[in-house]
């Protein structure tokens, strides 16, 4: 390849591995099922219809397990209903800080409703986005960082308050996800009582030191596009990435990731240990893989 040409192809690989494809964990599996089952409970429930909430360690999958749930709820409905204008899922996060106003204006910038917000305020806000729901027949909510909702505040309060709101008056499934919220205060006080009621929880952890992260570690191997990589090398290497991330499927796809894009840019093709030890994944996992390290020498 020219010069040119070469460098186009190494930026469409980059952008290849920068969103390398979405492996079905157990989890993503099991956050599937369930959410496809709650749509279908709840889709000739008339009253309080039920959730699900994903509550988990940071970089679990939890977010990865709650889109892949919103891409393949979307293409049922595609197939089901061809050729119309529905909006089948809407994702938002929950506002830092939250309040009413900030959880409708998240809502309607993804429906790509125009907000002025010297002239609108929360009421018209929360009213148009119902509308256009309503209308564009949603029936998948997925609310991220829910944690970000402590109901031990006034504000927390307000907004389970104007989410609540939006449960009762749309008639979708909302599925949550969240750090670690069965302590985050969500569960707290009678508003919390009510959403404990009302919703399933799933846990997301770190993966153990087993055939299913082996297996893991393969299958994100098997998407690499690399010219010189050698096959079974990040297979055989297992043990030593469970050390590096702790088992967490998050830290995992970072490495593999990064460290594929730094092959492509150095010109090597190929993943291999010593390349691995010289990326860098988040400072917890990094903390742990250094600490048990410490360990291992003092044991030795």
């Amino acid at each position: 390849m020219g010069d040119r040409v070469r460098n186009s192809y190494n930026e469409r690989r980059i952008d290849y591995h920068s969103e390398l494809q979405v492996v079905r964990t157990s989890t993503v599996k099991e956050v599937a099922h369930q959410g496809r089952l709650l749509t279908l409970l709840n889709r000739r429930e008339h009253g309080a219809r039920r959730g699900l909430i994903i509550s988990g360690e940071r970089t679990t999958g939890k977010t990865t397990a709650l889109r892949q749930l919103g891409r393949l709820h979307e293409l049922r409905a595609r197939q089901r209903y061809p050729d119309t204008r529905r909006v089948p899922v809407v994702y938002v996060t929950a506002p830092p800080k939250g309040s009413p106003r900030k959880l409708a204006i998240e809502f309607a910038r993804f429906l790509g409703l125009p907000v002025i917000p010297s002239r609108h305020n929360t009421v018209d806000i929360t009213s148009a986005v119902c509308q256009v729901l309503i209308e564009a027949r949603t029936d998948l909510v997925l609310v991220d960082k829910i944690h970000l909702m402590n109901l031990a505040t006034s504000a927390g309060e307000e907004l389970s308050d104007h989410l609540k709101y939006f449960t009762e008056h749309l008639p979708a499934t909302f599925i949550y996800a969240g750090i670690d919220v069965e302590h985050s205060g969500l569960f707290t006080g009678i508003r919390g009582d009510q959403i404990a009621g009302r919703c399933t929880l799933l846990h997301t952890g770190p993966f153990p030191l087993n055939s299913e992260w082996e297996g893991l570690v393969a299958t994100m191997e098997a998407t690499l596009r690399l010219h010189q990589h050698k096959a079974e090398t990040l297979a055989d290497l297992h043990p030593y990435l469970h050390q590096r991330t702790g088992g967490m499927t998050g830290s995992l796809s970072h490495l593999i990731r990064a460290a594929a894009i730094s092959a492509i840019l150095d010109g090597s093709e190929r993943v291999t240990r010593r390349q691995l030890d010289t990326i860098h994944v988040d400072h917890a996992s990094e903390r742990a893989f250094r600490g048990e390290a410490r360990r291992g020498r003092a044991a030795g």
